[in-house]
């Protein structure tokens, strides 16, 4: 057995439809039908016979080529021990990623970074501000942080108003740290990314804060030390 999928979901039997012109047209069919807003970006054969990778923004799935099954989960290569999925999610956060303006996020780097990663952060997540609080070590090491804003109560949420007020600032960067140091803020409004961003997140399947992607689209989990964080960066 060469490759093995591990549905983290489970499987879902989607609506039942007729068959239609060919695989593509079958799924397509059933998951507008169950999800009507579902943009997909791309739809191809995976390496298993008959299961077909279906690509929303990052996120990935596998139907079945007559449309009637889901599963979300990893594909792993048993000879090459590689997490297929990963890779292709990877691949698409990176396109995302890279193709975001300055405006979006607030960055923090050195004169000549070596490294960039993006981080998902909220003002009030105590290990966001623990991250924020070693920012200096992680310049020092070569690495470039790139913030997008995630409340994780969402956008009715305090934090979310905080975070508006941070990037409507005239200096984002103090701005942000006077907030990741508890400090209040002058409420501020203008056209900002911060709701954007939040989606973003969500599509991204962001679930805790920080969520931290290298510049290529790997992801690298949560919170961790500079020294870890910065090898870590260098060997991915």
């Amino acid at each position: 057995m060469k490759y093995v999928l591990t549905a983290a979901l489970g499987l879902l039997m989607l609506a039942g439809l007729p068959a239609q012109a060919g695989p593509k047209e079958n799924i397509t069919g059933a998951l507008h039908k169950l999800f009507p807003d579902m943009h997909i970006t791309r739809i191809r054969q995976s390496q298993i016979p008959g299961l077909y990778e279906v690509m929303s923004g990052s996120q990935l799935y596998y139907v079945s080529g007559d449309g009637k099954y889901l599963l979300k989960g990893n594909l792993y290569d048993l000879q090459q021990k590689r997490n297929l999925s990963e890779v292709q999610r990877a691949a698409a956060r990176d396109k995302i990623l890279n193709a975001l303006p300055a405006s979006d996020y607030i960055e923090f780097a050195p004169k000549h970074p070596k490294h960039t990663i993006y981080v998902f952060t909220d003002v009030t997540c105590p290990f966001c501000r623990k991250l924020h609080s070693q920012i200096g070590e992680l310049n020092k090491g070569g690495l470039a942080v790139r913030y997008l804003a995630f409340p994780r109560n969402g956008i009715k949420s305090h934090a979310y108003k905080e975070m508006v007020s941070v990037w409507c600032a005239a200096d984002r960067q103090s701005a942000l740290t006077e907030a990741k140091l508890g400090k209040k803020l002058p409420t501020r409004q203008c056209k900002n990314p911060v709701k954007k961003d939040f989606n973003l997140g969500q599509d991204m399947g962001v679930h805790g804060t920080p969520t931290i992607y290298t510049a290529d689209g790997k992801s690298l989990g949560g919170y961790k030390p500079p020294d870890e964080l910065l090898k870590l960066v260098a060997k991915k």
